[in-house]
């Protein structure tokens, strides 16, 4: 029998080295102009810059997901190193990865108004949803947008019946129920999507029209899409972590001061068809806000727990977003 001594032992783990050494990050993200920031990132190769800054080459792969329960499977399978969903996505695995991977945000993407849109005229609030609609959303019960209808329908009916209308929902791609909801004809007569695909609808279909705006429910601008990872992942790598942070933040900025590049930057990584003025007024709407810092999630947090949704309490966002100055004035 073949028997380590401690040195054996001490230099086999110093071979091996580290399971995920400095100088690669993978990235999920989702569809949609909430992904801006790291469009722009991507486009001018502002990780990458960062990077050298501090001395370290990084390698970035990206990937392109539907829906917050494929992005969190990707990264709890070590799929991804950094996660892009919704806040709701970022509750749920933030919970129950308590204690194991202790996963956490990263940084918000911005804040935007998130719109219910429905093309059945009846449908004027979420009072008149019923058995003949049927709402897309990017993953039933786990979305922010999911969790933002829940939200609504505790505020309309109380906190028992927060899950009353998930029966309506059906999880879709935002590219598909958009084109579902264009051109009709389909069991699909609302979507609850994001920018740029919600003011696609609303252009494109005439009955289209907004039926809830997550700042009304969430109480004004919020951040809905964020970034996460594992508490293993920016241990291990602290400089490629301090790096993406840098560049989303030098993305936020580009964005805020070059709207019109911002724009063309959007349409040529993304290669999303939509039209090049209707996106511009989606990145100069003045409720529109490109920040790192998570704003405005709080309030879901609480009502997540309040209904069994998530089993941790949060005493503040702090609990669920790692700890870093260039988020540290969020909420």
């Amino acid at each position: 029998m073949f028997k380590f001594t401690a040195a054996a032992l001490a230099l086999s783990l110093a071979i091996a080295g580290p399971a995920q050494a400095e100088g690669r990050i993978r990235i999920a993200e989702q569809f949609g102009v909430v992904y801006l920031l790291l469009n722009i990132a991507q486009d001018q190769q502002l990780i990458e810059k960062q990077g050298k800054k501090l001395g370290v080459d990084i390698a970035v792969e990206r990937v392109q997901l539907s829906g917050g329960a494929a992005v969190n499977d990707a990264l709890l399978s070590g799929a991804v190193d950094i996660a892009g969903a919704g806040v709701g996505p970022l509750l749920t695995i933030w919970d129950r990865t308590a204690g194991r991977q202790n996963v956490k945000g990263v940084a918000s993407l911005g804040s935007f108004p998130y719109y219910l849109v429905s093309t059945n005229p009846k449908v004027k609030s979420i009072a008149d949803i019923t058995e003949k609609d049927r709402i897309a959303l990017p993953a039933v019960t786990v979305s922010v947008q999911s969790r933002i209808l829940q939200y609504a329908v505790a505020k309309q009916w109380g906190d028992k019946e927060f899950a009353r209308l998930d029966k309506y929902t059906q999880t879709l791609p935002h590219p598909d129920a958009t084109a579902a909801v264009i051109a009709g004809g389909t069991e699909i007569n609302g979507h609850f999507g994001n920018p740029p695909f919600q003011e696609q609808e609303l252009a494109g279909n005439p009955n289209a029209h907004i039926v809830l705006n997550s700042y009304d429910v969430l109480g004004g601008p919020s951040s809905a899409t964020v970034l996460y990872a594992t508490e293993k992942y920016r241990n291990e790598n602290p400089k490629t972590y301090r790096a993406f942070v840098a560049a989303l933040a030098e993305a936020a900025q580009y964005v805020s001061k070059n709207p019109e590049a911002a724009a063309d930057t959007y349409l040529r990584v993304s290669k999303n068809k939509v039209d090049r003025e209707l996106l511009l007024k989606i990145i100069k709407n003045p409720q529109v806000q490109f920040s790192v810092a998570p704003q405005n999630t709080f309030g879901l947090a609480q009502f997540l727990y309040r209904v069994g949704a998530i089993k941790k309490q949060p005493a503040s966002w702090r609990d669920y977003f790692f700890d870093d100055p260039v988020i540290a004035s969020g909420s």
